[in-house]
Order: C-alpha cells, then sequence, then structure tokens
C-alpha cells in the first residue's frame, strides 16, 4: 500500500518541484543533491500520514475486525518478529485493502 502510494504521488511531480541543494561529503567531497521543495514535502508527509490513519478491514491481534494502516504495519512486525525467533511456525502477512 505504501508502495503504490508514493509511486503513485511521484508520477505527479515535476521539475519544479525539486531543488537542487550542495552538500559536504567529506572533506574534499562535494555534491549535490535534488530535495523536494518545503510545500511538496509538507503535502506529501500530510497525505502519508492521512494513509497510516486510514482504516483497513484486518482483524486486529487481540480484538476487532478493523485496523488503522499504522496499527497492522505494528502488528505485521511483531508476527515476523515472533516467526524469526521460532515462537511462530509460520508467517503469513496480511494483506490489506483500504477503505
Amino acid at each position: 500500500m505504501v508502495d503504490g502510494f508514493l509511486i503513485q504521488y511521484c508520477q505527479g511531480l515535476r521539475k519544479r518541484d525539486f531543488k537542487a541543494k550542495f552538500e559536504d561529503y567529506s572533506s574534499s567531497r562535494k555534491g549535490k543533491r535534488e530535495y523536494l521543495v518545503r510545500d511538496k514535502t509538507n503535502d506529501l508527509m500530510e497525505r502519508l500520514y492521512g494513509l497510516f490513519e486510514s482504516w483497513v478491514d484486518v482483524a486486529r491481534v487481540k480484538h476487532g475486525d478493523r485496523q488503522t494502516v499504522e496499527t497492522l504495519i505494528n502488528e505485521e512486525a511483531l508476527l515476523f518478529a515472533k516467526y524469526l525467533r521460532n515462537e511462530r511456525e509460520e508467517w503469513i502477512p496480511r494483506v490489506a485493502i483500504p477503505n
């Protein structure tokens, strides 16, 4: 979901949405980096937070039939960690479709 969101958002960006800055990488090396302009950065962050706060129809680990995307990400990390520590026999990622 997050990858899809970012790909879709970036498809709408234009060259004027970026600005170049020169930075020191080391004492003998300088480089140029591209950054989103401030208003685009704020817009991206606002929309991304909106995605994390949206609800999906995936049962929570302990109770409930719905949860936010942020909670789902946290629960998936917990379940995957339990699998890696051999506390669970299998880990099957739960897929969410936003409402």
